[in-house]
């Protein structure tokens, strides 16, 4: 496994939430690798958690990954305010 950086996290909205496996199965498809994690932290002041969405640093075309990652939580009908990390 590659060093891997914070490229996106997220909070879902209220009421809303996403295992760790479903999560890591989007996040896998976005990225089109399998060298990836997910992490999720406490719940934040409005009461949501923060899910974080980790890479390789070499990852790769991250406007067309960010598209895919909206696009796969959308179909299930997840609602997330999808914040770009810096590296």
């Amino acid at each position: 496994m590659s060093h891997q950086v914070a490229v996106f996290r997220f909070t879902l909205g209220i009421g809303q939430s996403i295992g760790p496996v479903a999560l890591r199965e989007i996040w896998i498809r976005a990225c089109q690798s399998t060298d990836v994690t997910v992490g999720r932290s406490g719940r934040g002041y409005d009461d949501r958690p923060t899910y974080t969405l980790f890479a390789p640093t070499s990852l790769a075309g991250l406007p067309k990954v960010e598209q895919r990652v909206r696009e796969l939580l959308d179909v299930r009908g997840l609602r997330a305010s999808l914040i770009p990390m810096k590296p």
